[in-house]
C-alpha cells in the first residue's frame, strides 16, 4: 500500500518527466546500480530504483537483473503478478534491440502453491503425469487493445506447423505438438475477442505469442475460466480430436472422378498440416456422425525448386476422388462453394528427418494414395540436398485415372533428379508404358539403390491391400522395416 500511495502522488519515478525514451542495449546496461536500477521485461525498460526499498524479495533479487533483461529472473518468481500495471509510472521506454539476458540462477523462498500463472496451475502440475523431461508454462499480459499469450517450451525446433491455435466463440484454444505429446492451453476467455488472431513463433528459443484484440479497450481482471484439459501435457493420442469448421472457397476437376476441394480455415485458426499429415472431415449424414481421413496437398506442383514453397497458411487443399456409392464423397460433391465442412487437427507419424537423411527416395502410389507424396516430392526436391534420386512409382488403372500426369511429366523434365514411371492395370491397347499391378517382380525392376551403401527411403500409400502387399514384397526383396513408410490412417 505505501507503494502505490507512492505511485499516485505524482511525484516522477522515472527521472525522465514523463517521457518515453527508445533504450539501447548500451544505455540499459549503464543503469546497473543501486542508485541507478533499470530493467527490462518483455522488451519494456523500467526503472526500478525508487521501488527497491519496498520489493519483497529485497534490493538483492532486484539487483541480479539490474541493467539487463529480467524476464527470466521474473517469470520463475513473479510470473502471476500484474508488473504492467504495479511498475506503470516506472516505464522508461520500449527497448530498441533485445538485451543481454541476466544470470538465471535465482533463490527463492516463495511455496509452490503461490507459483500460480494468473490464478491458472503451476508449471510443476503441468507436468504432473508425464515422464518427459520437458518443461513448459504460460503466461499472458494485455495493453488496452491486446492480449498477449506466451507460452514457453524450451524446445530450439519449434516451428509453425508445431502450433494449432483456435479461437471460437470466446474459447481460446492453442496447442503445442512436441514429439507425441501436447501441451494445451485452453480458457473461456474472459471478454470477447475480435475474429483474426495473430500467432509469433520465436524458434530459437521455442517461445510462442498467441495475440488477441480486444474487441473493447478496458482492463481484463483474468484471462478467463480454465477448460477440462488446460493447462495438461500428455500424449496426443489420449487428447481427442478438435474440430473446426472451413469453409468451400473452390471445387475444381482433376480427373473424371477426381476433384481438388480448397477449403479455407477461419481467421481465427492457425493451422499447417505437416508433410506427410492427414486431416480427417466429419460430416452428418442421414442422421449420422462419419468421419474420413484425407492428406492436404498443394493447389499445385511446383516446377521451380529452387526455394522452398510459400504457402498463405490460410487454405486446405485436398484431392478426394467421388465414388458413386460412397456416401461421404457424395455428400461431399454435393456441397455448394460457401457451404462449411468440419477439419479436425493433423495427424500422422510421418517425420520429415526420414527424408533428410536419405539418398535414394522412392515413392510407391496407387490412385489418390498419391496425395501424401505432393508435399512429401516439394519438401525432398526443395530442401534436401542430400538426395541423388527421387522416383514416384504410381500406380492406376486406366491413363483417365492418373493425377496430375502432365505436372508430373513437366517436373521430371525440369529436375534430373526426379523420375516417374506410370503403371496401368486396365490400359487401353495405346499404352505403351508399363503394365500389371503391384508385384515382387515389379519392384524390384523400378526400386533399386544407386549405389551398394546408399540409405533409401520407401513411402507406399493406396488402397489397405495394396499398401500391405507392397510392404511385404519390399520386405521380401531384402529392405528393412526402417527404410519403409506406410501411410495409413
Amino acid at each position: 500500500m505505501d507503494w502505490i500511495r507512492l505511485t499516485k502522488s505524482g511525484k516522477d519515478l522515472t527521472g525522465l518527466k514523463g517521457r518515453l525514451v527508445e533504450v539501447t542495449e548500451d544505455e540499459l546496461a549503464k543503469h546497473n546500480k543501486k542508485e541507478d536500477c533499470w530493467i527490462c521485461i518483455r522488451g519494456f525498460v523500467y526503472n526500478v530504483t525508487p521501488y527497491m526499498e519496498y520489493h519483497p524479495g529485497g534490493e538483492d533479487e532486484l539487483m541480479k537483473a539490474a541493467g539487463t533483461d529480467g524476464t527470466d529472473l521474473f517469470d520463475q518468481v513473479h510470473r502471476w503478478v500484474n508488473y504492467e500495471s504495479m511498475l506503470k509510472e516506472c516505464l522508461v521506454g520500449r527497448m530498441a534491440v533485445k538485451p543481454i539476458a541476466a544470470p538465471k540462477e535465482i533463490s527463492s523462498t516463495l511455496s509452490e502453491e503461490k507459483k500460480q500463472l494468473n490464478g491458472m496451475l503451476s508449471e510443476k502440475g503441468v507436468l504432473g503425469a508425464s515422464t518427459k523431461d520437458v518443461m513448459l508454462s504460460y503466461d499472458w499480459f494485455q495493453t488496452d487493445s491486446l492480449i498477449t499469450i506466451v507460452i514457453y517450451t524450451k524446445q530450439k525446433d519449434l516451428n509453425a506447423e508445431l502450433v494449432i491455435v483456435d479461437c471460437q466463440d470466446k474459447r481460446l484454444r492453442g496447442e503445442i505438438i512436441i514429439d507425441d505429446h501436447s501441451y494445451l492451453v485452453e480458457v473461456d476467455l474472459y471478454h470477447a475477442v475480435q475474429e483474426d488472431l495473430a500467432v509469433n513463433i520465436t524458434e530459437k528459443v521455442g517461445k510462442v505469442e498467441i495475440i488477441l484484440k480486444k474487441n473493447d479497450n478496458i482492463h481484463w481482471k483474468m484471462l478467463g475460466q480454465p477448460l477440462e484439459n488446460h493447462n495438461t501435457f500428455i500424449k496426443r493420442t489420449d487428447r481427442g480430436q478438435f474440430y473446426r469448421k472451413c469453409k468451400l472457397v473452390s471445387k475444381t476437376e482433376v480427373t473424371h472422378d477426381t476433384k481438388l476441394f480448397c477449403l479455407m480455415l477461419p481467421k481465427s485458426t492457425h493451422l499447417h498440416v505437416p508433410t506427410g499429415q492427414h486431416v480427417y472431415l466429419k460430416q452428418i449424414i442421414a442422421g449420422t456422425e462419419v468421419v474420413k481421413p484425407y492428406t492436404p496437398v498443394l493447389p499445385f506442383l511446383p516446377l521451380d525448386f529452387k526455394e522452398p514453397s510459400c504457402h498463405d497458411g490460410a487454405h486446405i487443399y485436398l484431392m478426394i476422388k467421388i465414388y458413386s456409392c460412397g456416401p461421404f464423397t457424395q455428400a461431399l460433391e454435393h456441397l455448394q462453394v460457401g457451404d462449411y465442412i468440419s477439419v479436425s487437427n493433423p495427424e500422422g507419424n510421418f517425420k520429415k528427418s526420414q527424408v533428410q537423411t536419405s539418398e535414394d527416395l522412392f515413392l510407391l502410389a496407387a490412385g489418390t494414395g498419391f496425395t501424401p507424396m505432393v508435399k512429401l516430392l516439394d519438401f525432398a526436391l526443395t530442401e534436401v540436398s542430400c538426395l541423388r534420386t527421387v522416383k514416384l512409382i504410381f500406380f492406376n488403372k486406366t491413363e483417365d485415372d492418373i493425377l496430375w500426369r502432365n505436372q508430373l511429366e513437366q517436373l521430371a523434365l525440369k529436375d534430373k533428379r526426379f523420375e516417374v514411371k506410370f503403371i496401368l492395370s486396365q490400359p487401353t491397347k495405346d499404352w505403351m508404358g508399363k503394365e500389371g499391378k503391384i508385384s515382387s517382380s515389379l519392384l524390384s525392376e523400378f526400386v533399386k539403390r544407386s549405389s551398394k551403401y546408399s540409405k533409401v527411403l520407401i513411402c507406399i500409400c493406396g488402397p489397405t491391400p495394396f499398401t500391405e502387399q507392397g510392404v511385404q514384397y519390399l520386405k521380401d526383396l531384402g529392405y528393412s522395416q526402417e527404410e519403409i513408410h506406410a501411410f495409413t490412417a
